[in-house]
């Protein structure tokens, strides 16, 4: 993982930015549920009244509300109003004031709501417990039950004051006020403080059940009926609370979507740059490995670390800043919002959790392995279809089409049955997460509604702990299946970062030396050299110089070392033992740049780029005029196709020069070494794809034109060397023969070997 998250080191700045913002969502997000249930708890049930102190009261009801106060309450109560007429009004409108009165006075008031708004139901228990309390007055109350509600107010010799009022559905019943009762019964001391106090202890545990929410309704409500009696327009009230919400919850939800919206671009902006830069640093990194870095790594695992492995990472960047950074914040702060709603039911989310935890634990352990897999069958699928490609005219030739066919088609069905069974695997996510989590409602609301039965819930608490649910729920989601994204991505790093943390074998010293010299001197001094990890040299004691001005050929067998020898010069491979020098100064002692401007090298395979004739011979040197690149191609004898094509030198080249044939490109391949103008001019067997007559031609031309050049072919062919001021032959990494070529033949049994198997007799005494 850390190959990934040391990424956004560069975007630091960036990323607190998208922090900020995620929090700001966060908290939009998780005020909405709130905002919900004040509509519904306060804005619909509550009338919109947010505090049990009434704005407007009665005398009458002002005296009466002290019925269950002691001395201190009473104290507060009174410090709430003053007298207005026959009306007393609230003068304490600051919030804190009335918080602190709400919490003091909600007993009390609650107490004197029941009391004063009772049930038929509720005013024949009440009365029927408190005459079992007098002795004298215990053989009546098994008569309540029979009685009317005249009979009773005659035999208590009281008046009940009754009214008709909705109930909490909506329906219109009869209600009892039981407070003049209750006045009464003080009175004739059938009610003395104890008993008082102990409604007030039963209100308390009520209250602590509750958390308080559900009393407070019950004194909002009590709240709501004192000011309609003294004439207060409690709809508007309503109306203006239920707006003022309304207008908080737009303003939460556009700001939830600025922000939202910010942190997309800002997301996707890192994760593009990140995905970015990795394919620069990466193509960079390519570009100095030596054939040593290339050998270990293999161009289709390269391509598929640049392009597959980079854009899994870039995805999962953007994903991580998106996601993981909000489902943390969404989910820590949820929980506690949920404890703020006093459902008491967060064991109801902690279950819910655990059953999501564990699904993605057994998919992660199903899948996780699978995506290790994965990776290296995209290498095996790159490198089966780029070998497939590159030799189709191979395989047509030899009617191996149904062979490779199978071959491709193995590949790809490994690398299909691995992603169908992850994506098998995955497909059990989103139907799981869905179940838990709507089985998780259905749970909550049947717990809750036991509770809102009972009293001790109310139904926006209910409704916000639905939705913080889900929240939370859909936190963990967003954490779990990015514990599954991650792993795979971090896979993805780890192969992108192998390639970055390779060091090239082939680095330039610190400090390098600069050539006074420009001639062009070649030599390679008692040079050894084995490949990375073999056991013995491919080349040993390697000692000729190559002069300016003159042409230097280097023949042998099959696997003698040529090829590697021309490697070493433009520092392709470091040597193993000896030095290579040009005009003096060892080339590990130049700088990379300078020895490699120096030198035109045409390989052994002619390789073209997409593009134009012209661009292509330019490819060693951007500013040749048009006369250097017609002369170039004039030296590489390839005017005269060129010149047969409509566009001539503009004529389209396609990628890998596959619209031309071998000997075209090969002379393509010289025309732009020779326009770079090198000092020292390297034709590794370049020869060998020209006719015989175009190979004469050329080697003539290279002598009257490059006349202070050093030139060093690679052949096999002994017409291409024949002329050469120097031949080095080369038997099993060794030179076994340095000389002319007639010279060679009485020397060299070697050289005289593979002279008498290309030439017959007659052409070698008329040489």
């Amino acid at each position: 993982m850390r190959a990934i998250f040391k990424n956004f080191i560069p975007y630091w700045k960036v990323i607190v930015v998208i922090v900020v913002l995620l929090i700001m969502q966060a908290y939009c997000d998780l005020s909405l549920p709130q905002y919900t249930q004040a509509i519904i708890d306060v804005g619909i049930q509550n009338r919109g009244v947010e505090h049990i102190v009434p704005a407007k009261m009665t005398a009458d009801e002002y005296e009466s509300a002290q019925i269950f106060m002691n001395d201190s309450e009473k104290k507060t109560w009174e410090s709430l109003f003053r007298k207005e007429g026959k009306y007393y009004e609230r003068k304490v409108n600051d919030e804190e004031a009335l918080e602190e009165a709400d919490t003091e006075l909600l007993t009390p008031l609650v107490l004197t709501y029941q009391l004063g708004h009772m049930s038929e139901k509720n005013f024949r228990s009440t009365v029927k417990e408190n005459l079992k309390k007098n002795p004298k007055t215990a053989m009546m109350a098994d008569k309540i039950d029979d009685m009317t509600v005249q009979a009773i107010e005659d035999m208590m010799r009281i008046h009940v004051k009754t009214f008709r009022a909705e109930d909490e559905n909506g329906r219109v019943k009869t209600y009892f006020d039981m407070r003049p009762v209750l006045q009464t019964m003080i009175s004739k001391g059938m009610m003395d403080d104890s008993q008082i106090g102990k409604s007030r202890k039963q209100a308390d545990e009520m209250i602590e059940s509750a958390g308080g929410r559900t009393l407070k309704s019950m004194g909002c409500a009590y709240a709501v009926k004192c000011d309609r009696e003294a004439g207060v327009d409690v709809d508007k009230i309503q109306t203006s609370y239920l707006w003022a919400c309304g207008r908080r919850m737009l303003l939460m939800a556009l700001l939830m979507l600025c922000a939202a919206g910010c942190v997309a671009f800002l997301a996707s902006r890192v994760g593009a740059d990140v995905g970015r830069d990795l394919r620069s640093r990466l193509f960079r990194r390519v570009m100095l490995f030596s054939n040593a870095e290339m050998d270990q790594f293999s161009t289709s695992s390269l391509i598929t670390r640049a392009t597959n492995d980079i854009q899994q990472v870039q995805l999962v960047s953007t994903l991580l800043l998106r996601m993981l950074i909000y489902a943390p914040v969404m989910g820590i702060w949820g929980i506690i919002k949920v404890a703020g709603t006093g459902a008491h039911m967060s064991w109801v989310i902690v279950l819910g959790v655990c059953v999501i935890v564990s699904v993605v634990l057994l998919l992660m352990s199903l899948a996780l392995p699978k995506f290790r897999i994965m990776q290296k069958l995209v290498d095996a699928l790159n490198g089966v279809s780029r070998e497939i490609l590159t030799g189709l005219q191979v395989i047509r030739a030899f009617g191996r089409e149904e062979k490779e066919e199978e071959r491709f088609d193995k590949a790809n069905t490994d690398l299909m049955k691995t992603q169908l069974f992850t994506n098998r695997v995955m497909t059990f996510m989103m139907p799981s997460m869905t179940l838990i989590m709507y089985s998780l409602v259905v749970l909550i609301t049947w717990v809750a509604a036991h509770k809102i039965d009972a009293g001790n819930l109310q139904v926006g608490a209910m409704t916000a702990f639905i939705t913080y649910s889900i929240m939370i729920v859909m936190s963990f989601m967003i954490i779990t299946m990015m514990s599954i994204l991650l792993p795979r991505a971090g896979i993805a790093a780890g192969r992108v970062d192998e390639v970055l943390s390779t060091q090239p074998t082939i680095l330039e010293k610190e400090e390098t030396l600069e050539v006074t010299q420009h001639s062009g001197r070649v030599e390679f001094r008692h040079v050894d050299f084995r490949y990375p990890g073999a056991e013995r040299n491919v080349l040993t004691d390697i000692d000729f110089t190559a002069e300016p001005g003159q042409t230097t050929a280097i023949i042998g067998s099959t696997g003698s070392g040529k090829s590697t020898i021309v490697n070493l010069l433009p520092r392709f491979y470091d040597v193993s033992g000896g030095s290579v020098a040009v005009d003096g100064v060892d080339v590990r002692d130049m700088k990379l740049h300078s020895l490699r401007e120096r030198i035109g090298l045409v390989p052994q395979k002619g390789v073209l780029f997409s593009g134009t004739i012209a661009s292509n011979i330019r490819f060693g040197n951007r500013d040749a005029t048009d006369e250097e690149v017609r002369e170039a191609a004039e030296i590489a004898q390839a005017t005269g196709f060129i010149e047969e094509k409509e566009d001539q030198f503009d004529s389209f080249i396609s990628q890998g020069g596959s619209n031309v044939s071998g000997g075209q490109k090969q002379r393509l391949s010289i025309a732009r070494a020779l326009a770079k103008k090198p000092e020292v001019l390297i034709f590794d067997d370049s020869f060998s794809a020209l006719d015989m007559k175009t190979d004469a031609k050329l080697r003539k031309v290279l002598a009257e034109k490059e006349k202070d050049t050093t030139k060093i072919i690679v052949a096999q062919r002994i017409s291409t060397v024949l002329a050469a001021d120097q031949i080095i032959v080369l038997d099993e990494g060794r030179i076994v023969g340095k000389g002319t070529h007639d010279e060679l033949m009485v020397s060299c049994d070697v050289y005289r070997q593979i002279a008498e198997s290309q030439l017959s007799q007659n052409e070698l005494e008329g040489i």
